[in-house]
């Protein structure tokens, strides 16, 4: 369903900010990017000691985490294809994945495919396995916890749980706040297996 501004729940916050609230948002936004702060997190600002910590929680996901970056995009556009959270995997579809390798079919794949699609390789069809347990069952059967095991260390593991625990928050919030996808951001493609 897309969304506009008219029918979000909570407002994104609007220039002028305060010089906090400036400060704050002037850092959200990968060095890289032009673009202005995601409406997103202009409503994360309006609950500012919210806000500034899931910066750092997302900072340690996106920037400084254990898991190769390729991994971890293709766990969160699984995890927010699984949620229905098109804003948030729209966003990523476009950011991301051209800087770590993941091909725009295999993007798409992250929605209309599952885990066995020959499109993904063996990597990620466990880690759409991981997406698709984790948001099915809220746990791994002993057999997908051993695949992980021996494709990740400990700490990338857990790391594995995390992503796939905050981009479920981020699907929430974005699909109950009926938050406006950014007009530059991907829209889902048509077919959906689940």
């Amino acid at each position: 369903m897309t969304r506009d501004a008219t029918h979000e729940r909570i407002t994104p916050l609007e220039p002028p900010y305060s010089d906090e609230t400036a400060a704050h948002l002037a850092k959200t936004m990968p060095s890289w990017s032009k673009m202005p702060p995601l409406r997103l997190f202009r409503q994360f600002a309006r609950h500012f000691p919210m806000a500034r910590s899931l910066y750092d929680l997302g900072g340690l996901i996106l920037a400084r985490g254990v898991l190769e970056a390729a991994d971890r995009e293709m766990l969160i556009l699984r995890t927010c294809a699984r949620c229905g959270a098109e804003y948030e995997w729209g966003v990523h579809a476009v950011s991301y994945p051209p800087r770590v390798g993941i091909n725009e079919q295999q993007v798409t794949a992250t929605y209309t495919s599952t885990a066995d699609d020959a499109i993904f390789d063996p990597r990620q069809s466990l880690l759409i396995r991981i997406a698709d347990e984790l948001h099915d069952t809220s746990t791994l059967c002993d057999a997908t916890w051993e695949a992980m095991a021996a494709s990740f260390d400990e700490p990338q593991c857990l790391e594995i749980l995390l992503v796939a625990g905050f981009y479920h928050f981020i699907s929430y919030t974005v699909n109950a706040t009926q938050t406006a996808r950014e007009p530059w951001a991907a829209r889902f493609p048509d077919q959906h297996p689940t």
